[in-house]
């Protein structure tokens, strides 16, 4: 009869050996006195990987199989791979299932099972289980009931340890009765002490304490966790050996009294006393070390009959000093990395020698064992590193594993589908490396590691990546302190995971639709606009390369002395702010920007960056809008950028500390930002002042912009003269502006009064660059730029032709046509304008939810009458729509005009504009009209805004502030006198990106630190969006708001040389968590995620969540159940204190208070089952 035993590496690949003893052997018993008893049928009282293992051995052997599950587990692998599966347990708890001795028992006994393999962990060391197997007439795959009660009784072990001169640890000769009992051990040996479960291992039931405070908290804990986890909670107390190496020796033994030891491994990197990683050898291990290390087991496990296999373990310390600590009468969940380096398959083995087998027999002599190179094992958990190993629950979406050469792969279910439950162990899959020694085996280990792909799930593969990568792990020993001393173990790499967080977000378009806000319904176009082409090589140079050559003075002047208007082109900011609510997405902006780099380099500048861009990118489009930047200007490097600056505003809606503003206009200027253009929405001149220092102190090219209202043609309009702007561009021109600009966001500039007011400037300032900005609501936006053109303007703006007209700027290709021939011919292309166009045109009908035309049909002269900035006509019009107040949006308009004369007459921008727009349609709304308001104002509450406005928010209007309306509103409220900005407390920029490192790693950018500062909650829920669904910019924008349709195939690249083919397939019913399932083919696989259908389950009771930004709502850390709830409502606590006990996977957390404040309400009681951050309870500070 042949076994097989491993590779040729240990030259014992073959044995040849007989059913009786035909070899002499040193033994207690002669061979002939045991009757050798074939095994035709074995059951594993165990599930997962380990009864996997077991399965296999028997199946090689020619063993039929028998698996038991229990009623959580009929999803599981082990019971399709065993040749039958019988359920246990019905209606116990999962973990009660596996330790019901007599459904076990049952089960072998009515399927004519000969021996039970009790794998590790559940009853594998419970000596009661061995004794009902052979009082059933069923073998036990391990030691007699009589030593694994000797074994498995940690002090009666000490005990037979003692007796066999082996060292051990000081602890008690019993296990303790009393929290009194430990009181004493402390005092007579001193802290640090630990817990240990009496009947098992596996870092269950065990707890370090080093000081009374800690004592009785951890006795109780660590009681609790070894009565779930082995139906025992006893408990012995030892001394605490400081900073060990734990090092284990392999024992086996047979029937016969022979027994051998197949060298150590070591098992010091832990963590809460579970290994993570364990190597075999031990690295660096002294020879002679070695030699008692074994040599004492061999002599323990004599000592007491031992048969099977089984582990020694002990402590070493700083001095080379050994202590035993316990003996494990099992298999070990690390027996992988003995059986690579010694060719001996350790499960054959102990179903040979259950069997009756001798072990000379099966030629295992300790003279024939020896070390062949190096293995690692890596236990891969579903344990997030970054959160204190706390254990994930969940579906697994992907599950790819890392293969090849020098790799074994011990797994269960771990594959796309798979349910992790909280009820088990974490374990997912075992990685073992063999190499020829531990860099190589580690090299192998880290490569394989980095192959596999778990989503759905965390998992601990960063972590043991840093691990492997380590040089004290690679060239030196590491003790069991070794990852809580190593904290850069947990500078994690994050996961892309980028084609799943895809498939999430387009399964949630398909089962709840658009993620951003669709003001109107309408569906996207199919047709994506056709990319122009461009010619090889770099774009011509433009008047970017002044800018860098010359700096911002010389820049000016070569745009003053220029011959011809120069353009400055809206179309990828302004002029789809004022048609398409700025929703255009960088992905369309990119496909055009090199066909604008290569034929409008000779315009003035682009604008393409701030303003209200800059958050709805974020907010709405889910992008980074640095990133936007950044992308841009690597595809146009030879046209200027040119970006709206709210002045002390910066590109916020508030004030903010000085030196905010000025490190966003250093960031900016970084990323290639070159003109900023600043204004005020009151062209209150101190916040002005504050954006043109600080735009000049990064470098820009400073445009101070006098946003203008009013009509300086009409003497009857004396508010907003002539003499107004003249003065202030005098202040600004004192002021250094390279540029002077006029800011005409409602386009009230008529062709005379441009004239007018731009003839006026030129005259005062000959050698300054006058740069004219308008809208073209009323449709006279071409007459008036002429005519700015014709009295000295330098720049006007447009908007590309298909993107021009009504709310936006006046048409380039009327501009480009009327000056041609002319003196003031703009040396633009007029065909080139037109390719220019068509691409918009149709890129236009991606945005037809946002276009204004689907609501409005035309532009208006009235807004010379309310004076509407164009992009807020824009959005009060969707927003009146939105409300039900479409048909009145002629009142809405009239309450804008009303409402801006109850406020003094203001300068009408963003912020003004909208503070006007909410008063005005608080007034519609409450059918109010202006008398209403001014005679009632100390009594209605009106909008926020407002009030901030009057309370000087924002700065203080020309002319001062309308009374007795704003005494009315304020009552006795507090003003603010002067720069609102000037009396905060600068930004402490250090303490801001090192809570974003806290928060989100060690990713955080410069450019994320000043998107925090702008908008720290938009920020927030940006960052937690990217988190869920990763980077859709990458998508097409049909499919981005729309998603795709059901057999639609699309591809979508990741980044150059990375696409993901993708088709969608189906979407699943409801299920009763709420969920739909939605089925995709991604690279020829099939993939698929459950998304939660949010119409559906607002008519479902589900377990609320805790919010992340509420300081007092405790939620649950981990997916578990609650074991204890240690507070009640109206009790006081302090932070830190415990609240509630949570139990997963067989591992206990306490869940501590995040502050000090008084229990508001509890949401779970003992024994609720909860999800990872489920509240828990309520604090009130």
């Amino acid at each position: 009869m042949l076994l097989h035993l491993g590779g040729s590496r240990g030259k014992m690949g073959i044995l040849l050996f007989r059913r009786v003893g035909l070899f002499s052997r040193s033994a207690h018993l002669s061979p002939q006195s045991l009757e050798y008893r074939p095994i035709k049928k074995v059951m594993v009282a165990n599930r997962g990987e380990i009864a996997i293992r077991v399965f296999r051995a028997c199946t090689e052997l020619g063993i039929r199989t028998v698996a038991i599950y229990s009623e959580q587990d009929t999803g599981q692998m082990h019971r399709q791979k065993a040749d039958e599966a019988y359920l246990i347990g019905r209606g116990l708890s999962p973990v009660g299932a596996y330790l019901h001795i007599p459904d076990i028992i049952k089960v072998a006994k009515e399927n004519n099972v000969d021996a039970i393999h009790p794998g590790y962990g559940f009853l594998s060391e419970r000596a009661d289980f061995a004794q009902a197997c052979a009082e059933a007439g069923v073998r036990f795959i391990g030691p007699s009931p009589e030593v694994v009660r000797k074994m498995g009784d940690k002090v009666e072990a000490r005990a037979l340890a003692i007796q066999a001169g082996v060292p051990v640890v000081p602890g008690t000769g019993a296990p303790i009765s009393s929290l009194q009992e430990a009181h004493e051990f402390a005092k007579t040996h001193d802290f640090p002490i630990i817990f240990k479960a009496a009947y098992g291992g596996g870092g269950r039931g065990m707890r370090v304490v080093r000081n009374y405070e800690e004592l009785e908290e951890n006795y109780q804990r660590a009681y609790s966790e070894a009565l779930a986890a082995f139906g025992n909670g006893a408990l012995f107390v030892e001394k605490f050996i400081e900073k060990p190496r734990h090092i284990e020796v392999q024992i086996l033994g047979d029937k016969y009294g022979n027994v051998i030891h197949l060298y150590e491994r070591d098992c010091s990197i832990q963590r809460r006393h579970q290994k993570v990683v364990e190597i075999a050898p031990a690295a660096q291990l002294d020879s002679h070390l070695r030699d008692r290390l074994t040599s004492d087991a061999v002599n323990l496990a004599k000592q007491v009959g031992y048969e099977n296999a089984g582990t020694v373990e002990f402590l070493v310390d700083k001095l080379g000093k050994h202590y035993f600590i316990e003996v494990n009468s099992r298999l070990q969940v690390e027996h992988t990395v003995t059986e690579e380096i010694t060719d001996v398959d350790l499960v054959h083995a102990q179903l040979r020698v259950c069997e009756g087998r001798s072990l000379p027999e099966l030629g295992l002599e300790q003279d024939k064992i020896h070390i062949n190179g190096c293995a690692i094992q890596c236990r891969v958990t579903t344990e997030d590193p970054s959160r204190g190993f706390q254990p994930d629950t969940g579906r697994i979406e992907v599950f790819r594993s890392g293969e090849g050469m020098g790799i074994r792969l011990d797994s269960a279910s771990a594959f796309p589908g798979a349910i992790i439950s909280p009820h088990y162990d974490s374990l997912l899959v075992k990685v073992i490396a063999s190499g020829k020694d531990l860099p190589s085996a580690a090299t192998k280990m880290h490569r394989a590691l980095t192959e596999f792909r778990v989503r759905g799930v965390k998992t601990n593969i960063p972590f043991l990546q840093n691990v492997l990568s380590n040089s004290q792990f690679l060239y030196a020993t590491v003790d069991t302190q070794f990852i809580d001393e190593n904290q850069e173990l947990f500078n994690l790499k994050p996961t892309q995971n980028r084609a799943q967080k895809l498939l999430h977000y387009l399964g949630h378009i398909m089962v709840n639709g658009p993620m951003t806000p669709i003001p109107v319904k309408a569906k996207s176009s199919s047709v994506d606009p056709v990319v122009l082409s461009v010619s090889l090589g770099e774009p011509p140079t433009g008047f970017r390369e002044v800018l860098l050559k010359e700096g911002p003075e010389g820049f000016a002047r070569a745009i003053r002395q220029h011959q011809g208007l120069l353009l400055m082109d809206t179309t990828f900011r302004d002029a789809h702010q004022s048609l398409l609510a700025t929703r255009v997405r960088t992905h369309d902006l990119k496909k055009i920007a090199p066909f604008v780099s290569h034929n409008f380099n000779n315009l003035f500048s682009l604008e393409n960056w701030g303003g209200a861009t800059f958050d709805v990118a974020m907010r709405f489009l889910w992008e980074c809008p640095w990133k936007r930047l950044q992308e841009l200007r690597a595809l146009i490097p030879n046209v200027p950028f040119q970006m709206l600056l709210r002045g002390a505003n910066a590109v916020g809606y508030t004030n903010y500390p000085d030196n905010a503003v000025f490190k966003f206009c250093e960031v900016a200027k970084e990323n290639g930002m070159d003109i900023f253009r600043v204004f005020d929405s009151l062209n209150y001149i101190p916040n002005m002042l504050l954006g043109m220092e600080a735009a000049g102190a990064a470098g820009g090219v400073v445009e101070a912009a006098i946003s203008y209202t009013g009509d300086v043609s009409d003497p009857m309009r004396q508010k907003y003269s002539l003499e107004y702007y003249l003065k202030l561009a005098n202040e600004l021109v004192k002021a250094g502006t390279h540029i002077l600009a006029i800011k005409d966001m409602a386009g009230l500039l008529k062709p005379e009064a441009s004239r007018l007011l731009i003839g006026a400037l030129r005259d005062r300032f000959p050698d300054i660059p006058i740069h004219v900005h308008t809208h073209d609501t009323a449709g006279a936006g071409v007459a008036a730029m002429l005519a700015c053109a014709q009295a000295g303007a330098d720049i006007v703006d447009v908007a590309v032709d298909s993107m021009a007209g009504m709310t936006s700027q006046p048409s380039m290709g009327a501009i480009v046509a009327c000056t041609r021939g002319t003196k003031l011919d703009t040396g633009v292309s007029l065909d080139r304008v037109f390719d220019y166009s068509e691409y918009w045109e149709v890129a236009r009908g991606l945005y037809a939810p946002f276009d204004c035309t689907a609501t409005m049909k035309s532009g208006n002269a009235d807004v010379y009458e309310n004076e509407i900035p164009g992009g807020q006509y824009t959005n009060l019009h969707f927003q009146a729509h939105s409300m039900g107040l479409g048909n009145k949006f002629k009142e809405v308009k009239k309450a804008y005009a009303e409402a801006n004369k109850l406020l003094g007459d203001l300068i009408k921008v963003t912020p003004s504009s909208k503070i006007v727009g909410d008063l005005a349609q608080f007034m519609v709304q409450n059918s109010l009209s202006r008398a209403d308001v001014e005679e009632r104002a100390d009594e209605l509450s009106f909008p926020l805004s407002v009030v901030e406005f009057l309370q000087g928010h924002i700065g203080i209007p020309h002319g001062g502030f309308p009374e007795p309306f704003r005494s009315k509103v304020l009552k006795s409220l507090p003003r603010i006198e002067g720069r609102p900005g000037a009396s905060l407390p600068p930004m402490d920029f250090e303490a801001l990106e090192s809570g974003l490192r806290s928060a989100y790693g060690d990713e955080i950018t410069p450019e994320d630190v000043m998107s925090a500062a702008m908008y720290p909650k938009v920020f927030q829920e940006f960052k937690e969006f990217t988190s869920n669904f990763g980077p859709v910019d990458c998508l097409n924008t049909r499919l981005f708001l729309d998603g795709p349709k059901i057999a639609e195939e699309f591809q979508v690249e990741l980044e150059r040389g990375k696409t993901l083919h993708i088709k969608a397939l189906a979407l699943g019913d409801l299920n009763k968590s709420g969920q739909r399932e939605v089925f995709f083919e991604l690279n020829g696989q099939l993939r698929s995620v459950l998304v939660k259908d949010t119409a559906a389950m607002k008519e479902m009771h589900f377990h609320p969540k805790a919010l992340k930004d509420v300081r007092g709502q405790v939620g649950a850390p981990m997916p578990g159940k609650v074991v204890e709830v240690k507070v009640k409502p109206g009790q006081k606590v302090e932070k830190g204190q415990p609240l509630c006990v949570l139990s997963a996977m067989k591992m206990e957390t306490v869940v501590n208070s995040p502050i000090s404040g008084i229990i508001s309400k509890v949401h779970v009681n003992a024994d609720s089952s909860l999800e990872g951050d489920d509240l828990i309870l309520e604090i009130t500070e």
